[in-house]
């Protein structure tokens, strides 16, 4: 597991080709999905599946909403190439999922919290993607921000779009890239002098921490 895992790299959604993952496979790679962790079992995402002629079906909600916002812009209208580009976006992969961020309001969970779950429902998902041998892109572009495209979704007022994962099979081995080294992203916490912390937290009068806490 190791091993995969230092070897994960994403695909460019247009070097994704057919086949996709079949039902039983989708079924698994969801399922993974959902076993993330999840403070007080909300449940702060979800997943809208696009493949065959939905694909393009949902292509033409982009392009209507590429053509309605730029006139809503006072923009010229968009070129026929470019709205054939947005109807054809989701042909680039035989599988898109749409991972929808759903924050939930709980005593004792915060929203950041809701939005790290949603993050790693749609990383697992990817994972199980590539184990299962196919390549996955996680990519937002500009319709992940679109009210029109969020209306198309069907989306909640408590909903957003949190990027939509492209899954096929890869064209081609895709090459590495560079990682920030570990030294400029690790740290060890110590404790300084003066009682202070690294974090910057300062004892208080009386011998109370900043956040209330008492030694």
């Amino acid at each position: 597991m190791l091993d995969f895992l230092l070897q994960r790299r994403s695909v460019k959604a247009a070097e994704l080709t057919a086949p996709g993952p079949d039902a039983a496979q989708l079924q698994l790679m969801l399922t993974a999905a959902s076993r993330v962790p999840d403070h007080k079992k909300l449940a702060p995402w979800r997943f809208i599946l696009f493949d065959g002629d939905a694909r393009a079906e949902f292509g033409e909600v982009l392009a209507d909403a590429c053509a309605a916002e730029a006139g809503m812009r006072g923009e010229d209208a968009p070129s026929p190439i470019r709205l054939q580009t947005e109807r054809g976006r989701f042909l680039r992969a035989p599988l898109v999922v749409a991972l929808i961020s759903r924050i939930i309001v709980k005593p004792g969970v915060p929203e950041l919290e809701q939005i790290l779950s949603c993050g790693a429902a749609g990383q697992t998902l990817c994972l199980a993607a590539n184990a299962l041998g196919f390549g996955t892109n996680w990519i937002t572009e500009w319709y992940a921000y679109s009210s029109q495209v969020a209306s198309g979704l069907g989306l909640a007022q408590n909903e957003t779009v949190a990027g939509f994962i492209y899954i096929g099979t890869p064209v081609k081995r895709q090459p590495d890239r560079d990682r920030p080294p570990l030294a400029s992203i690790v740290s060890h916490w110590h404790k300084q002098n003066g009682g202070h912390k690294q974090n910057g937290g300062h004892k208080q009068n009386g011998g109370h921490k900043q956040n209330g806490g008492r030694e």
